[in-house]
């Protein structure tokens, strides 16, 4: 409930917005260490993005609504100033915040939000800090004038759309290259659809070095078959023989393949020497492996959700 504007003085309006500004940031703050130690993505979504990645069919105007605050997962241009909880990760935002908080404290009545209605899930695009200071206050709906764009693909706020973008990526991945068709077994998967065009780079650069091995001009499938047969499925071996996988729960082979290829491009041209694939997964292995954290990720989590 919000307090009585007659009791409370302007002064103390002004204080009980900074201290509400700084808690909310010190969540951010410890968000942030969980998303590190769990290598979970802890962002909102860019709208642009996820639009540009997902097949649309048109937008309508549907007007104003109540929006359940839970299901507004992104924004069209404030999307680094707020983490996944809408919780400000920097102090840049902290007048326009607390100005915010204030007129909520003081019962000011704000215009309503603007959004952008994808499936389920919403994307703001004008109103960034009335969600965020709404939900820090545990305001579970918010007026919304709403857009929405229309997507054959049924989105909620359970789907994961990383992973549903991840599908579209690793399906472009397979007709740019055609590997299913050339290596049907072939079972390349990302938990990061970025790098799937990262794995591209790496057929143009060898298509470029096998055309230099084989002084002629190399189409892109030959590269293909090429890198899949000898880079890719060699170090795929590697990292089954070390058992590399153990310790990165919840990725996959494809995404230590890139990882441990870059690190042995970093390693070389530190050494200035060969490494092999033996050793470069070793040393990866060594280097970046989780340990447990359980205790710790307790104790964090209890700082932000304390008990009721």
């Amino acid at each position: 409930m919000s307090p009585d504007p007659n009791d409370v003085s302007p002064l103390t309006f002004k204080e009980r917005a900074q201290s509400d500004f700084d808690s909310a940031h010190r969540k951010s703050n410890w968000r942030s260490v969980i998303s590190l130690l769990t290598r979970q993505s802890n962002e909102l979504l860019p709208y642009d993005q996820v639009l540009k990645l997902l097949p649309t069919k048109g937008q309508h105007y549907i007007g104003l609504r109540q929006v359940p605050i839970d299901a507004i997962v992104g924004s069209v241009g404030r999307f680094q100033d707020f983490d996944r909880a809408f919780l400000p990760k920097g102090t840049s935002t902290r007048s326009r915040w607390e100005s915010i908080d204030r007129a909520h404290l003081m019962d000011v009545e704000l215009p309503a939000i603007e959004l952008y209605k994808l499936g389920e899930v919403y994307f703001v695009k004008d109103g960034n800090h009335r969600v965020s200071v709404a939900r820090e206050r545990g305001q579970a709906f918010i007026d919304a004038v709403v857009i929405e764009i229309e997507t054959p693909i049924p989105i909620t706020p359970e789907t994961d759309l990383l992973d549903l973008i991840g599908k579209r990526q690793l399906a472009r991945f397979y007709h740019k290259t055609r590997l299913k068709e050339l290596r049907p077994d072939s079972n390349i998967e990302l938990t990061i659809p970025e790098l799937y065009t990262h794995l591209l780079e790496h057929i143009q650069t060898h298509a470029w070095f096998l055309g230099e091995e084989l002084n002629r001009a190399v189409s892109f499938e030959e590269a293909t078959l090429s890198w899949y047969d000898n880079i890719y499925l060699p170090m795929v071996r590697v990292i089954r023989e070390q058992r590399i996988l153990e310790g990165f729960p919840e990725r996959t082979e494809a995404d230590l393949y890139v990882w441990i290829m870059d690190h042995r491009w970093f390693l070389m041209k530190d050494n200035r020497s060969e490494i092999s694939l033996e050793d470069a997964a070793r040393d990866f292995y060594q280097e970046y492996a989780e340990n447990p954290v359980k205790r710790l990720l307790h104790r964090i989590r209890s700082f932000i959700n304390p008990p009721k």
